[in-house]
């Protein structure tokens, strides 16, 4: 094929273009053409870009590097932002936050969570490289400080979030039992608002901390959050919850699911109080003091459950075989560690004829104490040798309740029966579960870049809101034998190119994605656009990197 052109002078000197697309075919012997298609209509742009096509149809790679007016930049990543917030949409995160600049910000930083755990400015720089303000429809620009207001937005309006999030996913359905858990989480600093010194779960003594609560469905998804100061008792926690599951979420039967240290006395009477009914557990000590005063027996413990009633309050008694198993031979690890230790003193001791045999001896009575079993386990000094005694009388007793535990409730047979409360409670690991995702493993509730009481409770429902987005990408990709980190990296690599051509406004074209990418999206059923809009936000930064880090 080929493109001929011909001009005419015509009346009161015109001239007539003619622009032919035409092909030339052989007859026998003779060559003939055939006109395929009229481009007199076409622009001289057009006609040299067919012209240009024509000419490398054979390599068209070629018109990679002759082309001349048609230039290619990267764009913004887009592929992990556009799943986001796909999937923060069908949770109805967009319509709980509202439309507004505010609701859009906090939207904003639910998906950088997701993204990129880090501090508000980390959220804002995510922005520059990610289609955020294309995506979520920004008409004005922001900065870190923005980010920071907003978190005290969230704070004043966290009960309308909480309540929206809560209808959108759940409708009209109220759920009939909660599951209730706190944990602390420490801070590096001293000038938080809440921070205070307290019972720390996280083994960072000397840190003060903040204590977060969190309350689920019986899903295991979170619906509300709160943070208290580091000295809060676990079981001061449960009050608030108590009246926010009556005014905000509750239904008509309500029941509360909390672990030995949480539901107590006090807290059981005010649930009675509330109209709701319990599931807790009972500690140690007080299933040693029923079988003490023979309300119990120890036989009653086995593999499957064991119901006793008393008094309209339900007893669930059950020996777990595995954990028992896992106590017994902890038990025979730490005997077999204090063997060990001890021959070391004792070879200092025969090596060193000046070293003192009662340090040693305190030094080992020391090590027993903190692995808790100087009650079945004993050290002596014979001479200057030093030798472990075992009690097995007492050995016997201390393994005497391995693995058994004893569940606590007063819901009626009729609702519920004992299997049944038994596994409602041990749904509390759900709970546990969300606590490690926003701790350690994925959004790293801390470090907490921030200080005051209401930037601390607005970063804490932000990490909530983000969890409820990663439940629902970890069950979507499940198949995929991938984490949710890893599917978001592999997402946030597909970037928009920026197609600019002379004469033309430039706009920003998603290309196919590539097998994997393709496979996370069509899981959480993400339909990419194929042209980004326009930025009309201007997302800057006002905190400049330090030197050092420059350095």
């Amino acid at each position: 094929m080929y493109i001929i052109e011909t001009t005419r002078l015509g009346p009161n000197d015109t001239v007539y273009r003619c622009v032919l697309l035409r092909r030339s075919y052989r007859e026998g012997d003779k060559v003939k053409n055939r006109t395929i298609a009229n481009l007199s209509h076409c622009t001289p742009q057009e006609i040299e870009a067919l012209r240009l096509a024509l000419r490398y149809k054979d390599d068209l790679a070629v018109l990679g590097s002759v082309r001349p007016a048609l230039e290619l930049h990267e764009g913004p990543s887009v592929g992990a932002v556009c799943t986001v917030y796909h999937v923060a949409r069908q949770l109805g995160l967009d319509k709980a936050l509202g439309t507004n600049f505010a609701g859009k910000l906090a939207l904003w930083q639910v998906i950088a969570r997701v993204l990129d755990q880090g501090s508000r400015l980390s959220a804002v720089r995510l922005a520059q490289t990610h289609a955020a303000c294309e995506l979520l429809g920004f008409t004005r620009g922001f900065d870190e400080n923005d980010l920071y207001d907003n978190l005290a937005w969230l704070a004043a309006h966290q009960a309308t979030i909480e309540r929206r999030v809560f209808t959108a996913r759940r409708g009209h359905h109220k759920p009939g039992l909660f599951l209730y858990d706190v944990t602390s989480s420490y801070l590096e600093g001293r000038c938080n608002a809440l921070a205070a010194f307290g019972y720390n779960r996280d083994g960072k003594a000397g840190k003060p901390q903040v204590v977060v609560g969190l309350l689920c469905d019986e899903e295991g998804a979170p619906i509300s959050t709160e943070v208290f100061t580091g000295n809060t008792p676990d079981l001061a926690t449960l009050a608030p919850q108590i009246r926010k599951v009556a005014r905000r979420f509750g239904g008509e039967r309500v029941t509360f699911v909390g672990d030995r240290g949480m539901i107590k006395s006090g807290q059981i009477t005010a649930l009675a109080q509330a109209g709701f009914h319990y599931i807790t557990a009972l500690t140690k000590p007080q299933i040693d003091r029923f079988l003490k005063q023979g309300l119990w027996q120890l036989a009653w413990f086995a593999d499957q459950v064991y119901e006793v009633e008393d008094a309209g309050r339900r007893y669930i008694l059950r020996r777990n075989p595995q954990r028992a198993a896992e106590i017994a031979t902890g038990r025979q690890d730490k005997h077999h560690m204090l063997e060990q230790f001890v021959g070391k003193k004792n070879a200092y001791l025969h090596t060193h004829p000046r070293a003192q045999v009662a340090v040693a001896l305190r030094e080992v009575q020391t090590k027993l104490a903190r692995l808790h079993v100087e009650a079945w386990l004993r050290v002596e000094a014979e001479g200057r040798t030093l030798r472990l005694r075992l009690d097995e009388t007492a050995q016997r007793e201390a393994a005497r309740l391995d693995g058994c535990y004893v569940l606590k409730t007063d819901l009626p047979r009729t609702v519920a029966a004992a299997q049944v409360v038994h596994d409602r409670y041990k749904d509390l690991a759900l709970v546990e579960q969300a606590f490690r995702t926003c701790k350690t493993t994925y959004l790293e509730l801390r470090p907490w870049y921030v200080r005051t009481e209401a930037s601390t409770r607005g970063h804490a429902l932000v990490v909530m809101l983000a969890y409820l987005i990663i439940r629902e990408l970890r069950q979507a990709w499940g198949h995929l034998n991938l984490t949710v980190e890893e599917g978001v990296a592999q997402l946030a690599t597909l970037c928009a190119l920026e197609v600019r051509v002379p004469g033309q406004e430039p706009f920003w074209r998603v290309p196919k994605p590539r097998g994997t990418s393709q496979h996370l999206l069509e899981a959480v059923g993400v339909q990419l656009p194929d042209v980004l809009p326009q930025r009309k936000g201007d997302v800057v930064t006002r905190t400049k990197l330090p030197k050092r880090r420059k350095l």
